[in-house]
């Protein structure tokens, strides 16, 4: 059985102490544990409870991380498509920068593993490099649960 991981980075506009992050922020909250009420979701990094020395890195240099897995790629097609997240996404351009490369990733899990911020950080640059693929890919190209680990491990 496997879970289904993302990964996706946003590149704040102005330090995150920031008055002009203020309704961001006051929304990380709702839309967590809406994402956490979710049908279908497994798990969810907690930045703040991780001490994974890339991500405090990667965190410090100006960029927020969102990592969860879910059971399948519609449980969290519903959870992206809800209006508490569309809600906070429509304004993504208030507190972001646009980037050229992907920013999302997604990949197929044993269940029962966590990846660490390394792994999906990984995922994220092989997509970038090589494009959509049984390894990395996106909701407009995404690709089937394997049904063994020998597709699983497959590029």
């Amino acid at each position: 059985m496997y879970h289904l991981a993302q990964l996706n980075v946003a590149r704040m506009t102005m330090p995150y102490e920031d008055p002009g992050m203020k309704d961001f922020i006051e929304a990380l909250d709702p839309v967590n544990a809406a994402a956490d009420r979710s049908p279908g979701f497994v798990w969810r990094l907690v930045s703040d409870q991780c001490e994974d020395p890339v991500l405090v890195e990667f965190e410090a240099s100006g960029w927020l991380v969102n990592m969860s897995l879910w059971q399948d790629l519609e449980s969290l097609r519903q959870f992206v498509t809800s209006p508490i997240h569309l809600s906070i996404m429509k304004r993504r351009a208030e507190w972001f920068a646009k980037w050229p490369e992907a920013t999302m990733v997604l990949w197929w899990v044993e269940a029962g593993h966590i990846p660490a911020f390394s792994e999906a950080l990984s995922r994220l640059e092989w997509l970038r490099e090589h494009g959509p693929g049984a390894r990395a890919f996106s909701f407009a190209r995404p690709f089937e649960q394997p049904v063994s680990p020998v597709q699983y491990a497959g590029g």
